[in-house]
């Protein structure tokens, strides 16, 4: 489990293309600290397994169904990548339960600047507006965050300056696809709720 509060913006040192997969090594002195084999890290939000750890870098497989779920499929040598260890019991949750286990990409649509901030506005996939909701929780890349305003098809997340100069998200250009994780405690009560609704609907026909 994450949280959605990035602890250092690393680079893909390396990639190699596996068959239905790819191996990426990534350099993060912070995240590779107290690494080991088998630990979890988030690397633009995705959930990745290490593999080993060497000279502040660590390597990581991802599987099929990532690439076609997530960003990472496009992912390359220098580019820059939002990182989190996973959460250690008892310290502080500092964002929102994050599992980083993407359900798919958004695009930057536009980005509108002010003084102390920047409102940016994401297009959302059809099969995941239902799970977003106005002041409700998403990760983008990694990160938590709070929407602002929602539509069908795009929502908007007011970023910081914080956000801005230690995330990839303050270098998002519009047209660049973003990693989303809705709120999973939307999807579950989706999924308890359903029978029940269907079943109601079901008696008042009859």
């Amino acid at each position: 489990m994450f949280t959605g509060i990035v602890e250092e913006l690393g680079h893909v040192v390396a990639v190699q293309d596996l068959p239905d997969a790819a191996r990426i090594r990534v350099s993060g002195p912070i995240v590779t600290s107290d690494a080991k084999h088998g630990d979890s890290i988030a690397v633009n939000g995705v959930c990745l397994t290490v593999v080993d750890v060497e000279d502040n870098t660590f390597t990581a497989d991802v599987m099929r169904e990532t690439l076609v779920r997530s960003s990472l499929a496009k992912v390359a040598e220098g580019d820059k990548v939002n990182l989190e260890r996973a959460a250690a019991v008892g310290q502080r949750l500092g964002g929102h339960i994050v599992q980083g286990h993407v359900d798919g990409t958004g695009t930057i649509l536009a980005r509108e600047k002010a003084e102390h901030w920047e409102m940016v506005h994401i297009g959302l996939p059809p099969q995941l507006a239902r799970y977003v909701v106005e002041k409700g929780s998403i990760t983008v890349d990694g990160v938590s965050l709070t929407v602002v305003t929602v539509a069908e098809d795009q929502f908007t997340v007011s970023l910081i300056p914080t956000t801005l100069e230690l995330t990839t998200l303050g270098r998002r250009k519009p047209g660049d696809h973003v990693n989303l994780e809705v709120d999973v405690l939307a999807k579950y009560v989706e999924r308890l709720a359903v029978p029940h609704l269907r079943a109601i609907a079901g008696e008042e026909t009859q």
